[in-house]
């Protein structure tokens, strides 16, 4: 907090600061028995009829009474990581949309719409890097009217907690009514300690395909044509990134393997997905194997750094990415249009996507 040459808290910020990282601290209670106090860090979103609007690093949403207010200063825009490769949002927004393709898209702007016949939000969302060429509440029009169109709902994907993210437009999307349904988080670690934590991978299975067998584990079922081609496969094109798909098979007779994921390598970066494990065989080091098994492919193609993506209630992903010097990069959250009566002629929203694409 901000303090005078007299030794009093003072607010250093003014509506002008909006857009910018700030640190406050606000009066929550006050009575015989003293004060009490709230501190907030985020980005100021709005100054309007004396209530700031601030956006945490999470995406959280904190109004705070100007009245209330006892000191307050702008601060750095991002905090310093203190480990894993150094990455910026956009690079890293780019390398996961890559990852993760959608059936088609069209450009609006620099926002790009997604679909995939509703196989995930991210592939089924804008993803929205930059200016749409025409103002917010025309371009989230065409938005829905694209969405619309091919009977999906219309979402926009957003990010809170790194520069460069988008905590202003998180803002105007709950300002016109759109909902939040679902927030995840993007995690960077160095890929080559995770290929050192396979002691044995030899039980361990790559493909360039997502066949039958790793799809029996898959816990999205009914996997049509948009979902395979979200997926990827097959022997990758120059400049195109290179899938792995490993598996674990099951004990003789089961239905399903033991384990199965998904690599994308694009450059220096390795995406990890889809690691999924037998609940009868939880504890036996199989997604460590399976991850282990994948990361030493990813190295012998160029790869260094390492990124997926794990929501935020997943508390046993989390676990063990985390032992696997994994960390969070950035929050990133998938907002859904308030829906409207359809007027005649227009198409009615049928079908949702399916889950997040998260691991």
């Amino acid at each position: 907090m901000e303090i005078s040459a007299a030794g009093r808290l003072e607010v250093r910020i003014t509506a002008a600061d909006v857009g910018k990282r700030v640190s406050v601290r606000s009066l929550i209670e006050h009575g015989p028995s003293g004060e009490k106090f709230s501190d907030t860090v985020g980005v100021l979103t709005s100054w309007d009829n004396g209530v700031l609007r601030i956006t945490r690093k999470s995406g959280e949403s904190v109004r705070v009474a100007e009245s209330t207010l006892v000191a307050g200063k702008v601060v750095p825009a991002a905090p310093a990581r203190r480990r894993g490769p150094a990455a910026s949002y956009e690079e890293l927004a780019r390398i996961t949309a890559r990852g993760w393709r959608p059936v088609e898209s069209e450009r609006l702007g620099e926002w790009e719409l997604r679909a995939a016949a509703g196989f995930t939000r991210r592939a089924n969302s804008v993803l929205p890097l930059g200016d749409p060429g025409l103002p917010l509440d025309d371009a989230l029009t065409a938005v829905r009217r694209w969405y619309a169109a091919r009977g999906l709902p219309a979402y926009v994907q957003t990010a809170t907690g790194a520069e460069g993210t988008q905590e202003l437009l998180c803002a105007e999307l709950e300002r016109r009514g759109w909902v939040r349904e679902v927030t995840a988080e993007l995690w960077t670690g160095a890929l080559a300690p995770v290929a050192d934590l396979g002691d044995d991978t030899s039980g361990v299975l790559l493909s360039r395909d997502a066949d039958g067998t790793w799809l029996a584990r898959y816990r999205r079922k009914g996997v049509g044509q948009a979902a395979l081609r979200v997926l990827g496969g097959g022997a990758p094109r120059p400049g195109e990134p290179s899938v792995w798909f490993a598996t674990v098979p099951g004990e003789e007779g089961a239905e399903a393997p033991a384990a199965i994921g998904r690599c994308v390598v694009d450059g220096r970066w390795a995406g990890f997905a889809a690691v999924e494990v037998d609940p009868a065989r939880r504890r036996e080091g199989l997604a460590t194997a399976v991850m282990a098994a994948l990361a030493a492919r990813a190295l012998e193609e160029g790869a260094s750094a390492a990124w997926l993506q794990v929501e935020t209630d997943n508390e046993g992903a989390r676990a063990l990415y985390g032992r696997l010097g994994f960390a969070p990069h950035h929050a990133y959250h998938h907002y859904r249009a308030p829906e409207e009566p359809a007027s005649e002629g227009s198409a009615a929203y049928s079908s949702a996507p399916v889950g997040d694409g998260t691991s």
